[in-house]
This record gives C-alpha cells, structure tokens and sequence, in this order.
C-alpha cells in the first residue's frame, strides 16, 4: 500500500503487468496508470470521496413508457383483460372509455407537489382515505367519479386475486360522498352568502361567475378579462369544447364593476395568482362556512341553480342547454321537469284545497 496513497495498491495482473487499484470497504476500484500520473491521481481522488471515475460515462436509467413498477396500480392494470372475466364481457367501446379513464389515472400525479404518479403506488399502499380523496376532489362531476371508481375497483379485484393484498380499500365506497352536495341554492342560502359576502371581495366575485354565468369551476377559474365583450362573455368549455357567448346580466355586471381586471384570469388568489380547479372548491368550502352555511352548497350548486331558475322562468329546454352548454337535451330536461313537476303539484294542491272548501261549504 502506497503511504501517499491510503488504501491504493499495486497488483499484477494475469499478463504479468502491475495495476493499481482501490479497496476500501469490501470495495475494489481499478486505477489508471501509476501514482503521479494526473489520470491516477484524479482517479484515487473521485475513489476516496465515493464519486465516478472522471471521464468515465455515468450510466442512464431510462425508464420505458410501458414498464410497470411491480404489484403496482399500473401492474394490476395491465393484468385486468388478461384475469377478469368481466372485461372480457365488455363492449369495445366501453372497453376504450374505460382504458382511457384507467390511463388518465394512472398517469396523473399523487399530488400537485409530488412526482409521483398513482401509476407507481402499490397496490398494498393504497388506502381508503386515498380513494375517499380522489372522489370528493371530483365532487362536480359524479358520473366521472362513478366511472374512475369502476376502473379503480377492476385494479384492486386483480390484486386480490394474485394476492398482493388481503382486503379492499375500495369496500361499499360510495362515488357520491354523503357529505359532498350538488344542491341547488335556496334564496335563503344565496341572501345568507351575500350578506356576509359584499361586493368587491373574492368570494362574492366567485359566486357571481358561478351563479350568473351557470358554468363548470374550471371554466370560472381560467375565465380571463378578454373574455368581456361589450355586454357578452365568451366562454370554451374545457369539458365539452362548446364556444358559449352568454348575456352579462345586471346582477353579474354590478359585481365585475369593482372587480381587478388586470388579468391574468377574472378570478385570482390574494396574491394576484389564478386558483387551481382544485383549490377553488375547497375555497368556496371555506367561505359557505364562514358565511354560516351547511356543508353542501358547492360551486357545481350554482350551476345547477341557475338552471332551475331559468326553468322556473319558463326557458325551453334548448335555451337552457344554450345557456349551461349541455351536450345532452336529457340533463336539461331534468331542470323542466322539476319545475314542471312544481307547479303542477302547486295547481293539484290548490284544486284540493278548493275541493275541500266546497264540500264544507255544501255541508254548512
């Protein structure tokens, strides 16, 4: 062992030539040249301070987009046509919803911060509480819910099967939360949120865009200033893709007349920052319970409620698609017949009411 060099030392190989190397910690490190030689010393240095031989190509892990980390989400995935029998018995179309729903999924980060894709999780790392997650975060849209909910069970049936775990974080999970609401919102609620709510702060601003524009909260939270036009608003759906030109009422432009429409959206946090989607709902949370209001009345609830005040207004069921942007007449029609139901249950009652006071009047 040389003394200028700790833990270096000369060998020869099988040829008969001396070499030197490295040992240290059951760790051995061929050395290039001899003690003095620049290559040699660079070498014993990036050795004795655990780095790469210098010049020496690090190696590149390059992970293929089809490698699946094993018993994980995107394992079990992958193993869904091959063990269920079930899917098996799918169309084809609802074969490629479903593949694209497992795939969107799997793809999308565990959280907004992390680099870590659900795809990744293992099986066995999933919780309840995970999955619980996910479906409040997708509140506005349970038929979306339902359908991730699907793809997410057919994953966790694989692992059961392979035994990979032993019970289904997914047990009787509704893709509905109890607590999660899509109610319309009462007078009573809208008068109590405003009262507490003036305008010219945030909140009240978000529920102008929400009740009076009657749109999904990504479409309010990307909303920006050139979207005004004179009297109008124009608005692209982000779900459907449908251009919707839209009438600023009195009640929403009295709210955007005190409103910062500097950009870069109609809508931003206290620090001048569009909100994320997500963000957005757990604000409007927030500011319904400050406003002394039951859990339950969401920003999706003024969509719904504008659309029943324009069936109540009598609006046909195109003008309501028209307005909210339905791509499917059956959703509008489901705000005319409440309200068709309303006021036929209204005029029933009072021809009862009327039947009883004639027959009292008959008998005195």
């Amino acid at each position: 062992m040389s003394e200028r060099h700790p833990n270096a030392g000369p060998y020869k190989d099988r040829h008969g030539r001396t070499r030197w190397r490295f040992r240290r910690a059951g760790k051995t490190i061929q050395l290039p040249g001899e003690p003095g030689d620049p290559a040699f010393e660079a070498a014993y240095l990036a050795a004795v301070e655990g780095r790469p031989p210098p010049g020496k190509p690090t190696a590149r892990v390059t992970r293929l987009p089809s490698a699946a980390v094993p018993r994980s989400l995107r394992a079990a995935w992958r193993m869904v046509p091959i063990r269920l029998p079930e899917w098996q018995r799918l169309g084809p179309a609802s074969k490629l919803r479903q593949s694209r729903i497992a795939e969107g999924f799997l793809a999308s980060k565990v959280t907004e911060e992390a680099e870590l894709l659900w795809g990744d999780v293992l099986v066995s790392d999933l919780r309840r509480r995970h999955l619980r997650t996910i479906i409040a975060a997708m509140s506005d849209r349970p038929h979306a819910a339902r359908h991730l909910l699907v793809v997410i069970k057919r994953m966790i049936l694989v692992a059961l099967d392979e035994e990979w775990i032993d019970n289904d974080p997914s047990y009787k999970l509704r893709h509905r939360p109890e607590y999660v609401g899509r109610k319309a919102w009462p007078e009573s609620v809208r008068q109590q949120f405003e009262k507490r709510w003036a305008i010219g702060t945030t909140p009240r601003l978000a529920y102008a865009l929400g009740l009076w524009l009657g749109n999904r909260r990504g479409d309010i939270a990307t909303l920006t200033p050139k979207a005004i036009e004179g009297d109008k608003i124009r608005i692209v759906q982000r779900k459907t893709g449908r251009e919707l030109v839209l009438d600023i009422t009195p009640m929403l432009a009295e709210v955007l007349a005190v409103a910062d429409l500097s950009g870069p959206t109609i809508l931003k946090t206290a620090y001048g920052e569009p909100f994320s989607i997500n963000s957005l709902t757990g604000r409007m949370a927030d500011w319904t319970k400050a406003a002394g209001i039951p859990p339950g009345y969401t920003l999706h609830g003024l969509r719904k409620t504008l659309g029943k005040m324009l069936a109540e207004g009598g609006a046909t069921t195109r003008q309501i698609m028209d307005t909210l942007g339905h791509t499917a007449i059956a959703h509008a029609e489901l705000y005319s017949r409440e309200a068709e139901q309303e006021r036929l249950a209204s005029d029933g009652m009072a021809a009862v009411v009327k039947l009883v006071a004639s027959r009292k009047k008959q008998a005195g």
